[in-house]
């Protein structure tokens, strides 16, 4: 079983796919960790991530791994290296290449082979797993998203300048020329703007039983 989450940055999607994994007993597969474990492996590599076919070439060599919940680059732990804003920003870049969202892909539909999931990002519901069984898609206004991120207290960004990274990722986000952001014809949209976590988990609750 695949439950699949789309949505733009900021909206809750890790927070909901990871209540999701700890009550229905599924695998958390967040796909933007695998993007971001790509950008650490091209500022390990010393690669000009301005250059996408350079950026293509590292993101071929390398092997990640989700092992115990917890990303794994060429065999090294590298979770705690992911959250940071440097990373958050080139992650964004890096995916709009082609060729190193197919590598992403690969790696991403490789686990879902092995067990039941739930999958977060930009293009699970449309391209990465067009056929899960359940297609959620989550919404909410820019400003609300922007200070969600501020309260998580991981960024070291303004009020404003979140607010302005997150518009600006999302035009990059809807604009790609594979894997854009957009909603699947059989996804539920929810918009969370106005609505409680207890109210959104009662929400996909409600979605996902009915395929228990």
């Amino acid at each position: 079983m695949v439950v699949a989450i789309d949505g733009p940055a900021g909206v809750g999607k890790s927070t909901l796919a990871q209540w999701v994994s700890d009550k229905y007993g599924l695998l958390n597969l967040n796909s933007g960790a695998f993007y971001r474990a790509m950008v650490v492996k091209v500022l390990d590599d010393g690669v000009d991530a301005n250059d996408p076919e350079a950026v293509a070439a590292a993101a071929k060599d390398a092997e990640i791994d989700l092992i115990e919940g917890r990303i794994h680059l060429n065999g090294r732990d590298i979770e705690d290296r992911l959250r940071t804003d440097h990373v958050d920003q080139w992650s964004s870049i890096i995916s709009t290449i082609v060729p190193v969202r197919h590598v992403v892909n690969e790696h991403l539909r490789r686990v879902a082979g092995t067990t039941d999931l739930v999958a977060e990002g930009r293009d699970m519901t449309t391209i990465v797993f067009p056929d899960a069984e359940v297609k959620i898609f989550l919404d909410a206004d820019s400003a609300v998203r922007a200070k969600r991120r501020l309260d998580q207290g991981t960024s070291d960004m303004t009020l404003e300048e979140l607010g302005n990274s997150i518009r600006e990722r999302d035009r990059r986000d809807r604009n790609k020329s594979f894997g854009a952001l957009r909603v699947a014809e059989d996804a539920v949209v929810v918009d969370t703007s106005a609505l409680t976590l207890e109210e959104v988990y009662d929400k996909v609750s409600g979605l996902i039983e009915t395929y228990l």
